[in-house]
């Protein structure tokens, strides 16, 4: 079967881009389904979900369920098919981050996403090693920021879809294995982290799905040094900045969570209630979002 991420398969290309597009939602509302518990979905509740995953590689949970309860997550991950989660060394021991201002000491103080700070366009994990690539994550909401912290959300076959109609070139050049460099990072110890090197795009070879690594800040990354690969940089930052009707804009109350397989997202900075601090649960995946192989589920 021809590939539609085959750059000389233009034909399978059309095919996928056009019915790509023709099941995108229209509005941020259109993402979000209503569940009773996330915990346990009816089975309505779990196909909505699933077929907005199938549709834009995301979908909203809205729920009643406001409890600060880090199995939420997990149990509503393990619903739709995530089931290798990847603790990462900022996460609790169970693997779950909580995502909060952080105290003054601590490893956590030091990363933007512990902060109140804006975080800029950029996929989970980009800098993890291509053998170990993030495939699908749960952002759940416990309490919501006092003012702001609102998320903005792209599908990445859309970010795919604006380059390589402006320029195939640009897609090759973004397919490369040394396309973007994250260096190493030091501690205490020595090397914490190697550098990692590898493509922005790629097809994920266990699905066959398109799968991208990004982040648009501009410290602790390299860019490949030529003119196709800067220039795509620059029209993939243009067109995350621009009002494109695929933009999502929302904020996650409490009750409410992102489910998805890895899409771009960014956070608008907060200012915060100091008697009830935000805090999201984020449960970060090495599977894609999936129906089960028998078409039953089972908890």
């Amino acid at each position: 079967m021809n590939s539609p991420f085959d750059l000389t398969q233009r034909d399978a290309y059309q095919r996928w881009r056009d019915a790509t597009l023709a099941r995108q939602p229209s509005q941020a509302t259109d993402l979000i389904v209503d569940v009773a518990d996330p915990r346990l979905l009816a089975a309505q509740e779990r196909e909505a979900l699933l077929q907005r995953c199938e549709a834009a590689n995301m979908a909203i949970y809205r729920s009643p369920v406001v409890t600060e309860d880090k199995a939420i997550p997990v149990q509503l991950a393990r619903q739709l098919g995530l089931h290798q989660l990847d603790g990462n060394w900022l996460a609790d021991e169970d693997g779950i981050s909580p995502i909060a201002v952080a105290t003054p000491t601590g490893d956590r103080t030091a990363f933007i996403p512990y902060t109140n700070r804006p975080i800029k366009w950029h996929t989970d994990g980009y800098y993890h090693p291509q053998s170990r690539p993030i495939r699908g994550m749960v952002l759940h909401c416990v309490r919501p920021a006092r003012q702001g912290g609102d998320t903005a959300l792209m599908n990445h076959e859309i970010a795919y879809i604006a380059l390589r109609d402006a320029n195939p070139d640009w897609v090759r050049a973004l397919m490369a294995f040394d396309a973007m460099t994250i260096p190493e990072r030091l501690d205490d110890d020595g090397i914490a982290r190697p550098e990692q090197a590898g493509p922005v795009f790629m097809v994920d070879a266990l699905s066959g799905k398109l799968h991208m690594r990004y982040t648009a800040r501009t410290r602790s990354i390299v860019w490949k040094d030529d003119a196709a690969t800067q220039d795509a940089v620059a029209f993939l930052a243009d067109f995350l900045a621009s009002d494109s009707p695929h933009i999502f804009r929302l904020r996650l109350e409490a009750g409410m969570g992102l489910v998805c397989n890895n899409v771009l997202h960014d956070r608008a900075g907060f200012e915060d209630n100091p008697q009830a601090p935000r805090l999201l649960y984020r449960a970060r995946y090495l599977d894609r979002i999936a129906r089960p192989a028998t078409g039953v589920f089972t908890p």
